[in-house]
């Protein structure tokens, strides 16, 4: 693991935890088992979701949506955290470290506009439930969740692209578990103060603006959930909303803190555990999240499970 061939070679070593060697076989674990239950956590929602005919509604199309999002969100970074940890090796090549830079702020936008319209799908559904399925109608379902894959994709090309402007002068020791931005440009021997500004710029649009549209919705929500004079009904859409709720603070927090504060001056030992929480813990626990409190999902499983059952 030498500089200067690596250099040389065109690849970039990712440090991780390497000042703690002790530690990289614990974090080996943790993370494989983290990686395993996120696969079959969000798989099993997106199976349920195509499989039961009960779940062909708008929610669980966003939902299956967010699941796909998930496995792909940590598929592009935990495999090369896993071999990295395992080995001496720490090194990723120029074109792997470009393209999870890339795919990882691609699917980290797309999770902050989906996340919105999975408050506007509450919304409707709380708010307007008489008109639900005719607002929520598939071609506009189809369309809302093109614009938040889309609108993700156009941010990464254009954050991705300009950090990779910027002069590394040979460094090639990424003090991280994956090629992120914030990342990048602490590894950067140039100003960098333009490409922060249009980081928290463009953060803030993607964070703190999605953030704010979700918590006003859900005051509307909250107002509509307290007029429901159905004790069931109105169990039923808290513990819908609170999920989702749940899983916005969890994935908007931690991205807040790791894109927005100063790329040069923040602590990097946190910036790196943050990385780990929005890329391997939050897709682990979504699905734990949405299920655990949810009668209509742990009942698909169950005819499923039974199915298979029967068939034995």
């Amino acid at each position: 693991m030498e500089a200067d061939s690596n250099s040389s070679s065109g690849s970039f070593i990712l440090m991780g935890i390497s000042d703690h060697p002790q530690l990289e076989m614990v974090f080996f674990v943790v993370i494989l088992v983290s990686y395993l239950l996120t696969l079959l956590g969000n798989s099993t929602i997106i199976l349920l979701s195509r499989l039961d005919a009960r779940l062909h509604t708008p929610m669980y199309f966003f939902l299956s949506n967010l699941s796909s999002l998930d496995l792909a969100f940590t598929t592009s970074s935990v495999p090369q955290m896993l071999k990295n940890l395992w080995g001496p090796d720490k090194t990723i090549s120029y074109g792997g470290c470009v393209t999870q830079l890339y795919v990882f702020l691609w699917l980290g936008a797309t999770e902050c506009i989906l996340l919105v319209v999975m408050a506007f799908d509450r919304y409707v559904a709380v708010c307007r439930p008489l008109h639900y399925m005719s607002i929520m109608n598939p071609r506009l379902c189809w369309l809302l969740a093109a614009i938040s894959w889309l609108g993700g994709l156009g941010n990464s090309v254009i954050q991705s692209t300009f950090t990779l402007q910027l002069p590394f002068c040979g460094h090639r020791k990424v003090d991280n578990f994956l090629c992120e931005v914030p990342a990048m440009i602490k590894l950067a021997c140039g100003d960098t103060s333009l490409n922060e500004a249009v980081l928290n710029g463009v953060c803030t649009f993607f964070t703190a603006v999605p953030l704010s549209t979700i918590l006003i919705s859900y005051c509307f929500i909250a107002r509509a959930v307290m007029k429901i004079r159905s004790v069931e009904g109105r169990r039923k859409a808290f513990n819908t909303c609170l999920s989702h709720l749940v899983v916005v603070f969890l994935f908007y927090g931690s991205a807040i803190y790791g894109y927005l504060l100063p790329a040069k001056s923040s602590n990097q030992d946190q910036g790196k555990f943050i990385s780990l929480f929005y890329s391997v813990v939050t897709p682990m626990v979504n699905p734990l999240i949405y299920t655990l409190r949810n009668k209509e999902v742990k009942g698909a499983l169950g005819r499923l499970l039974g199915k298979g059952t029967q068939a034995r």
